[in-house]
């Protein structure tokens, strides 16, 4: 290492003593002593004067560790992390125990074997191997629990490497287990390791478990954790919010199906399936497909029908199992035309929206089941409503024809309530989609709460008992079917701009 003039400002950051050079460990401990350097640890120094000593040791403690500890196996939960965590790091090296306490810092070593096939490395360490992990956060005894992952956590990276990875790769990982625990004398563990991978494979007794999460897949109804806490984040907002309680707009005769036109028109529209007002009209009231246009038709039919209907008007389902039942009646419904994307049936491959990767298929069932346990757990009717459609926009648990069934789910939360349901237009489709991705990406329910709320106080604001003219004309002086969203904005009955 060559120290330069003290007026350099391209020196370390964090220099050391004891390496081949002398004369260079002699200049760095004349530095230290002249007060040009910090010393952190014996042998270890910084020539950051200004920052605390415990960043400096953050941000450099690979170097530091390896100076420190050369050849030693970063391991436990440490491995797993591949980093410090809470402020300790834990080290398999020499033939006994020690501590390194450094500031923010504490390295726990333990004695153990030096790295085996599969240990990667790390700079002047190595990082132990996903084999030799597991292993290690499978020790038990006095003392372990700190340096091991929890039972519940561990379980939760296997189930997500089964997810991942698929059962031939899952049981080749166990394979590896089985032949480092040989090496290592680790077999008790792998035992224990074994017994999980198992139960999580449905080949094992499942009280082997337990979290929550890797029961649910031993059980057969895996599913997305990190929706469930965007579904928690949202059930917690809901909770707690006061929401206003609009009654029906439009919930007998000719109001009720005037109502459903627009509601079906406007929820097409959102997904790209646009006709001319007379054209839908055609199709909804007169039984015409447009020519060359028979499964848009059918779309718009469909939509129009599930919300007139008691299927997805007045009857939410009471159980897991009837709302699941009912997603599928209605998307099978809605897109029964198009046979190509398995109309009622749960998707088989992956969707996504832009950067947004909807839940695995083989976690829809079970993530829908654990939204379902929030929804019916919220006592306002706006509050279930809203939980019940990003539930289902988050999981899209359809091929085609989601954004449909979530909101017709949402108005039919609200119907069997007595309260209005809610139409989203096509010039408030950003405001309606965007605070959604909110929700979904940054876990900022506010933009949500208040997008719904307006758009609901919007659509309680028009008298669905008119002629449908005379209701398309007021939907139209609001701006209602404008594409232009830069230069058009909703407005509210009479003209006047709805309160942000």
């Amino acid at each position: 290492m060559t120290i330069k003039q003290k007026t350099d400002i391209l020196m370390p950051e964090v220099l050391f003593t004891g390496g081949d050079d002398a004369a260079v460990d002699r200049r760095i401990l004349r530095m230290a002593e002249e007060g040009q350097l910090r010393k952190l640890y014996q042998g270890v120094y910084t020539s950051n004067l200004a920052s605390p000593p415990e960043a400096v040791v953050t941000r450099n403690w690979l170097n530091i560790v390896g100076h420190l500890l050369p050849g030693g196996v970063i391991s436990y939960r440490s491995a797993h992390d591949a980093k410090p965590f809470a402020g300790r790091l834990y080290m398999t090296r020499g033939q006994r125990p020690r501590t390194i306490e450094l500031p923010g810092l504490t390295v726990r070593v333990l004695p153990g074997p030096v790295a085996v096939t599969g240990d990667v490395v790390y700079k002047k360490l190595f990082l132990a191997s996903q084999a030799r992990w597991l292993l290690e956060n499978m020790a038990t005894g006095r003392g372990v629990s700190e340096r091991v992952l929890s039972a519940e956590d561990l379980e939760a990276q296997l189930d997500k490497m089964l997810l991942i990875r698929g059962e031939y790769r899952f049981n080749e990982l166990r394979d590896n287990c089985r032949a480092l625990a040989a090496v290592l004398g680790r077999d008790k563990e792998f035992k224990r390791l074994d017994g999980i991978m198992g139960a999580l494979l449905g080949t094992h007794e499942s009280k082997k478990l337990r979290s929550k999460q890797a029961l649910a897949r031993a059980g057969g109804l895996p599913y997305d954790p990190a929706r469930l806490e965007l579904f928690d984040t949202l059930f917690g907002r809901l909770r707690v919010e006061a929401l206003p309680e609009l009654p029906a707009a439009a919930d007998s005769g000719s109001a009720r199906e005037t109502f459903a036109f627009f509601e079906a028109y406007f929820s097409n529209t959102i997904e790209g399936t646009t006709f001319l007002v007379r054209e839908a009209e055609e199709i909804v009231f007169e039984g015409k497909l447009i020519p060359n246009r028979a499964e848009d038709s059918h779309d718009v039919l469909g939509t129009f029908q599930a919300a007139m209907q008691p299927l997805g008007q007045d009857n939410p389902p009471g159980t897991a199992d009837e709302f699941l039942h009912w997603l599928k009646s209605v998307n099978a419904l809605v897109m029964r035309s198009r046979l190509d994307k398995n109309p009622g049936e749960w998707k088989d491959q992956n969707n996504q929206a832009g950067a947004t990767v909807f839940v695995d298929p083989t976690l829809v069932q079970g993530t829908l089941r654990e939204g379902f346990a929030r929804i019916v757990a919220l006592e306002d009717p706006l509050a279930r409503a809203l939980m019940t459609m990003f539930v289902i926009s988050e999981v899209h648990p359809f091929k085609d024809g989601n954004g449909r069934t979530a909101r017709l789910a949402m108005n039919c939360v609200l119907s069997a309530a007595g309260r209005s349901r809610i139409i989203v237009p096509t010039v408030y489709r950003e405001d309606y989609l965007l605070p959604l991705k909110a929700m979904s990406n940054n876990s900022d329910a506010t933009p949500y709460l208040r997008a719904m709320t307006r758009i609901q106080s919007w659509t309680v604001a028009f008298d669905y008992s008119l002629a449908r003219n005379d209701v398309y004309e007021a939907l139209l002086r609001c701006n209602a079917f404008e594409e232009d969203l830069k230069n058009y904005k909703l407005l509210f009955p009479d003209s006047n701009p709805l309160p942000h």
